[in-house]
């Protein structure tokens, strides 16, 4: 049995979202965060009852500059890792370039049935797609200054 088999079944979509609320600076590390669980289906396979059960095993992020990267697990947020915004994390990407992009996920499942006879495995794997985020990358630009924007509301950037 391979995965084309079970065109009939469907794990749910990954959520996915990027961090910090779908902005980023060019060269900063923008987080992304993809979440998939192991979901399990009852239907017919063959004229028979069947289980089908799908497991995450890779998450492909495709971060919408032309670049992308598979990981084994889906990230986590800043929060969740006790990290500060804008540090890098396994599944953050940095732009290079400031601009619109269209950045995505695609949840890779591995799938076994049971057909009342015990778990078998697929062969192959079976993929969903996460909505589509769109980020937002800007551009930081400093200066040095002698007084905050509160100090002196009237100086250079404020």
């Amino acid at each position: 049995m391979t995965a084309s088999d079970l065109a009939s079944f469907a794990p749910a979509r990954p959520t996915f979202e990027a961090e910090p609320g779908g902005v980023g600076i060019v060269g900063m590390p923008t987080n992304f965060v993809a979440s998939a669980s192991t979901q399990t289906l009852a239907g017919t396979l063959f004229d028979r009852p069947v289980t089908v059960r799908f497991s995450p095993a890779a998450y492909v992020f495709s971060y919408g500059d032309g670049s992308s990267a598979r990981f084994t697990s889906g990230g986590a947020a800043w929060t969740a890792l006790r990290q500060p915004q804008f540090t890098a994390t396994p599944t953050s990407h940095a732009y290079g370039s400031r601009g619109v992009y269209a950045a995505s996920v695609s949840v890779e499942y591995v799938a076994a049935v049971d057909f009342g006879t015990g778990w078998r495995p697929v062969i192959g794997v079976v993929t969903a797609t996460g909505g589509g985020q769109s980020v937002e990358i800007f551009e930081a630009r400093t200066a040095l200054v002698d007084k905050t924007c509160f100090e002196n509301p009237s100086g250079p950037g404020c």
